[in-house]
């Protein structure tokens, strides 16, 4: 099918039935990664070709029973990959394979201990300096996120949870808060994953117990979000590159003790 025309109603039923597209069971790592897994993989598996139009919000919203905010934070991550397109009116269609020199990160780039402080490194330089701006632009509506964020953090780790949600939420607030859509919208791209927890056990072989260590971890987010809350741009960015080089730093001392946790089906996990 020509990924550029517009399906006819016998094209489109055969796309948009749920039963066609063989989505994943629920897994407990968000409600957006999920989806996103599920229908990129779809993609990346040929089960959805170019041209072919994605399930409707409606049919995605029933099959996941999530809210339309999530289906359309999961749309918009998979337009970020590079996966689809949305023509307004019309639905959301798969695009051809992108040109390999176009930048993405994805889970093959998380095998190694090594590849997860490589990308901690990137975050250093980007995350660094969201902190200094979202201190500077900071709006009482982007301090409640970040509040919430923390309370959910500090609730997870009560209930032997990784707290990889509330932990990457608060990052994207962080992201928000800058005022300029290109941190959030490279936050959203990249997911969870950015997350070490995601693919290496650090909290279960922390020396200091995994309690201990996600306390510590969450006590660094309360740190950045102080200095935010109080319009101290350079101590945010002073909180936010300790936070993230002490993350580096674990990982580099236990890389002989970690273990990289598999990726979920990695080759079809999306960036």
């Amino acid at each position: 099918m020509d990924p550029r025309k517009t399906p006819s109603p016998a094209d489109a039923g055969e796309f948009t039935s749920p039963q066609t597209v063989p989505l994943r069971a629920r897994r407990p790592r968000g409600l957006v990664s999920e989806i996103v897994e599920g229908l990129a993989s779809s993609i990346r598996e040929g089960q959805l070709q170019p041209g072919d139009k994605l399930p409707t919000e409606s049919e995605i919203m029933a099959r996941f029973e999530v809210s339309r905010t999530v289906v359309r934070e999961s749309l918009s991550r998979l337009q970020a990959s590079g996966l689809v397109e949305t023509r307004h009116g019309i639905g959301t269609f798969v695009l051809p394979p992108q040109e390999s020199g176009n930048f993405k990160i994805s889970a093959e780039d998380f095998a190694t201990v090594a590849d997860v402080i490589s990308v901690l490194e990137l975050r250093i330089s980007l995350e660094t300096e969201a902190a200094g701006l979202a201190a500077q632009r900071r709006t009482p509506e982007n301090l409640q996120a970040m509040e919430s964020a923390l309370r959910a953090f500090h609730d997870s780790i009560n209930l032997d949870s990784d707290a990889v949600p509330p932990d990457f939420q608060f990052h994207m607030e962080v992201a928000r808060a800058t005022g300029n859509r290109h941190f959030a919208d490279l936050m959203t791209y990249l997911g969870t994953m950015i997350i070490p927890r995601t693919r290496v056990n650090t909290a279960v072989s922390a020396p200091e117990g995994r309690l201990n260590y996600l306390q510590r971890v969450n006590g660094e987010h309360e740190s950045i979000y102080s200095a935010i809350r109080n319009q101290d741009a350079e101590a945010a960015r002073a909180a936010m590159r300790t936070h993230l080089s002490n993350s580096r730093e674990r990982l580099r001392r236990g890389n002989n003790a970690h273990t990289m946790q598999p990726p979920e089906n990695a080759k079809n996990s999306p960036a």
